[in-house]
């Protein structure tokens, strides 16, 4: 293991037992800033990296995550779920949430742990400052408890190639996300095989659709930027 993430796993579970070792975990990769603008997608390298820039997007967060609590002799499996950044909840200003109603089908990450004999969502995307722009963010972990999905899952997994906005597809509601397991999600024991997974589907996008998504990507970071400093949307 990379040795950054030794220093942080040493440091971030210092003195604790289990579940304190959890919750100390989750809680430090969740407030590193959330950023799209950096890829970080090679499962081998991602750890180190989010750690090294201190920012990064669901993907290299749960990467990191999953790492260090399989150092607490936890199962941990990768959880892909599709969705549209179209979201209703997100305060986004005008010209993001016109380019985001335009967006393909995306593919977020989180992990799945078992804990116990129980198997829960934990997700770890949405740093706590993103909060009032109504990013649902986890926070005050229990360190067994079933965590909100940081997006709204697409219902059916069959058309979510077809489905671009919030007129196509109906969501689950917010309760609904929080406590049962989630539509279409794709579950990946190996890193390797998410990368894989998540390359097969982004392969289908039109370069309309790249263009389209580098934009907002764009847009989106130095959004969230302001929301940090400014505490508004």
């Amino acid at each position: 293991m990379p040795s950054r993430v030794n220093q942080k796993f040493a440091e971030w579970t210092h003195g604790c037992n289990v579940r304190e070792s959890l919750q100390s975990i989750f809680s430090h990769i969740r407030d590193i800033p959330y950023s799209l603008a950096v890829r970080m997608d090679d499962p081998a390298t991602a750890p180190e990296e989010i750690l090294l820039l201190g920012r990064g997007s669901c993907t290299p967060k749960h990467y990191l995550l999953a790492t260090m609590f399989r150092r607490l002799n936890l199962n941990v499996v990768y959880a892909t779920i599709a969705f549209v950044w179209n979201d209703p909840d997100i305060r986004y200003p005008p010209h993001l949430r016109e380019l985001a109603a335009r967006l393909p089908v995306s593919y977020h990450l989180a992990c799945r742990v078992q804990i116990g004999c129980r198997w829960v969502l934990v997700d770890a995307t949405w740093d706590r400052m993103l909060a009032s722009a109504g990013f649902p963010v986890n926070e005050h972990w229990d360190g067994y408890s079933e965590q909100r999905c940081a997006v709204k899952p697409l219902r059916s997994p069959v058309r979510t190639a077809y489905c671009r906005t919030l007129t196509n597809e109906p969501y689950r509601d917010n309760d609904e996300v929080e406590l049962f397991p989630v539509d279409g999600e794709k579950d990946h024991w190996e890193a390797e095989d998410r990368a894989r997974y998540y390359r097969e589907r982004v392969s289908t996008r039109t370069p309309e659709d790249v263009e389209r998504v580098a934009t907002f990507v764009a847009g989106l970071d130095a959004w969230l930027e302001t929301v940090r400093a400014t505490g508004r949307v």
